[in-house]
Order: C-alpha cells, then structure tokens, then sequence
C-alpha cells in the first residue's frame, strides 16, 4: 500500500459518517494487540485551545528530554500533521504500512460482523499504533469531539485529564447546555486518576468538573488566573505568573496565555503526583518554542496578513479580543468563510463592528455556508462587503484592497484557513 492508497482508504470510510461509542475501536484496537495499553497519555478534552495546551506541554516534556507523540484533529494543510513525534510527522511511508496493518484488522472485525469503524477510529488507532512502535515515553492525546463516548477515550487511566475551555459548539452531537457538555467533555476522566482545568471556565462548566473530579476521586488542579503582561506584541507575549518571571510565547492573545498557564499547571501535576522532575528552565524554553498553526498565525507583514480557526462563538470572543489589544488601530479587512452548522449570525454579531471591509467565501466543504449568505448578515454591521465565492480570488482581493499599514484577518472553517494558508504560502515561494 502506498501512502496515495493509504489516504484514499482512509478518507473513503467517512461514508461510515461520525459515529460516537466505544465498541468498535476497542474491538480494533484488541485485534492489533491493544498498543495504547503500552502508552502514558495526557488526554485533552474542551472545545477551545485543546491543540494550543497539548504544543505547549508536548513542547515542554520535549525540552525535558521525553520523547513525545502528539495526536490532533483536523489538520491544516497535510495529513500526517495529526500524529506528530517531537515536531516531526509521521513519515509516509509508515502511515501506508500501519494503514494496511489496520485494513487487515478491519477485515476481520467485518467477518465477526462488527460494524465498519469511522475515518476517526481509523486514523486513532494509526496514531496510537505508530506512536507504540516508536517507543513514545508520553503522548498529548486530544480528544476528536465531545470525550465520553469519543475514540480516544479507548485508554486506560492517564497520567492527566486536561479540560481545557468549555463553550457551545457540536450541540446537535453533544447537547444543547454548557451543562451537557461539559458533562461529555469530562467522561475522561477515569477513576483514581488527575484532573487539570482551564483557569476560566464557565461556571456550569466548572460545577460538571468538580463533581466528576470528585466522583472519580481526581485531585482537580486548576491553574491561578493571576498573572501580569510584560510586553504583548503581535511577535510575542512576555508575562509574569507566580514564581515565573519573563514567560515568553509566540502564540497571540490573552486566552493564550491563560492556555499557557494551563499547561504549566500540567507540568507542575506531573512533578508533584506522577513523580516527573521537570525544571523551569524547561517550561520557560517549551513554552517559547511552542507554535500551532492557524491560530492568529501571520503568514506575512507589509500587510500583515493573520489567518485564525475561529468559528465558534467563544473563538471568536477570543479573536475580537486580541484584535482590541494588538491591532484595534489598524484598518482592518476581514476575509471570512463560515460553515453552515456554525452560529454565523452571532459571530458577525460579535465582530463584524470591528471590520472597514469584510469579504465573505465558500469554503471547500459540502456543509459550508455560500459567501451569498453570509455577505447579506456582513452587510449589517460592516457598510463596505465584498462577496467572493472563489477562494482564491478572494485572497487576491483582499490583498488589492490591503494597503502596507492594513492588517488583513482571515477566520472561520479550518476548511477555508488551510487553502487560504497555502494560496499565501505559494505567492510567496514564487516570487
């Protein structure tokens, strides 16, 4: 099997659609031997900042000298973004052989009459697999959707239970209250096991949180929301946190540092119940290092040029919040491109005010809003839009528009930030 052959394999089976429950992956799991029985994890659940939580931690224990898997969902540009050792994809040609290793056992789970398993089932067990056959000494695991009935949540107790940032988003999957949801967030966290929390959660969130932790006798650790800013630029954000003075990150907005904090409080954990000895020296030098893509990432300056993922309503808080505090000065256009299942009238609600152009595309997706329709809602809050169904065009027009002091701001699907991310990357390689 190719690596061509092996995504092809992979991405046919979202015929089988999203499917939550455990049955299945256990099933394939037990087939290849059960390789997340010889694993630690750090499992991370929540709707926001999980991906920026486990680079920051993954970074981290990498400085301390761990080797270190990194599972996440979606990628961005590359497949193989999604099963990551210390900062390198996993090779293409070991994704065929694992993948065709996989075929195998689904084969035989059919012939026992067990249902076919998801892309997502699929492409855990690749990660979790791989990351057995290269003798990982922890993974960052993070969750696909929800946590309870997700596949990750195959694993026996973890090192720690992270629940990063609580908000509305997967209602039709996951429930309708913050209560519901935080309620499936948490089904990580298993018996006897530790708990971590983001420092500012919902309070409905917060109460699911605690009772669980209890439940499940989880000391719960939750990081201080006390810390002072030193310098916030749109290269980097220095701050003072208890003992900690100069902490340095290159990923932007408040809610980053409070992400930050969050894997701090992981480490610290860690130290203190699991027995790890990791120094500050090595918090400090992880942290600086730490990068996620699409997360107010600049692809370029003179314009600067800032794509985000933000596309749920706490997401884009986040972002009209960062845009206050970095570039609230600047004239600003906005290139958005939304699914349809996401609260768009709430989201230009929210940061539609903050634009002196916005552009509206279609994201490549089957689900996604048409530019038509979410042009019309722009034009509620934003005097000058432009719609544009071609994504490509829409870039161009964009950077027309832009002069060398504006700040283009591109949010919405990770479906429209990662073609957006490779039309800029390609500008500039070819000139």
């Amino acid at each position: 099997m190719t690596y061509d052959e092996a995504l092809d394999y992979i991405h046919s089976t979202l015929k089988f659609g999203s499917k939550l429950g455990l049955e299945n992956i256990k099933k394939l799991l037990a087939l290849m031997g059960n390789p997340q029985n010889h694993l630690k994890f750090i499992h991370i659940a929540g709707t926001n900042g999980k991906g920026s939580v486990g680079s920051m931690t993954g970074c981290i224990l990498k400085e301390s000298g761990y080797t270190v898997g990194m599972f996440t969902s979606p990628y961005i540009e590359t497949f193989t973004e999604r099963i990551v050792i210390n900062d390198q994809q996993i090779e293409k040609k070991e994704l065929a052989t694992i993948t065709a290793t996989i075929k195998k056992a689904i084969e035989q789970m059919i012939q026992e009459g067990y249902n076919h398993p998801t892309e997502f089932e699929i492409v855990t067990a690749l990660g979790l697999q791989y990351f057995y056959e290269k003798e990982c000494d922890l993974v960052v695991l993070e969750v696909g959707m929800g946590g309870r009935l997700d596949a990750t949540n195959v694993i026996d107790t973890p090192l720690a239970s992270v629940i990063t940032s609580i908000s509305l988003d997967h209602t039709q999957y996951l429930g309708d209250t913050i209560d519901k949801i935080a309620y499936e967030k948490c089904g990580i966290i298993k018996e006897n096991g530790l708990t971590i929390s983001y420092p500012e959660q919902d309070e409905r969130a917060l109460k699911v949180i605690q009772d669980t932790a209890k439940i499940k006798k989880n000391p719960l650790i939750i990081g201080k929301n006390q810390y002072t800013i030193v310098e916030q630029t749109l290269e980097k954000t220095v701050f003072n946190y208890k003992a900690y003075k100069g902490l340095q990150i290159h990923l932007l907005g408040q809610h980053q540092i409070l992400n930050a904090i969050t894997a701090i409080t992981i480490i610290e954990a860690l130290n203190e119940y699991q027995g790890y000895n990791i120094s500050q020296k090595d918090i400090f030098n992880g942290l600086k290092q730490a990068k996620w893509m699409a997360r107010l990432e600049i692809l370029q300056n003179n314009p600067y040029f800032i794509i985000d993922g933000a596309h749920n309503l706490s997401g884009i808080k986040a972002l009209s919040q960062a845009i206050e505090d970095y570039i609230k000065d600047k004239r600003l256009i906005f290139l958005i491109g939304l699914l349809r299942d996401k609260a768009y009238e709430e989201v230009l609600e929210t940061i539609g005010h903050q634009a002196n152009v916005i552009i509206t595309t279609t994201p490549d997706n089957p689900r996604a809003l048409p530019a038509e329709e979410l042009g019309e809602v722009a034009k509620k809050y934003c005097s000058h839009v432009i719609i544009e169904e071609d994504i490509d065009q829409s870039v161009n027009q964009a950077l027309t528009l832009a002069q060398k002091d504006d700040v283009i701001v591109s949010f919405g699907s990770l479906y429209l930030i990662g073609e957006i991310r490779k039309i800029i990357q390609k500008k500039h390689s070819n000139e």
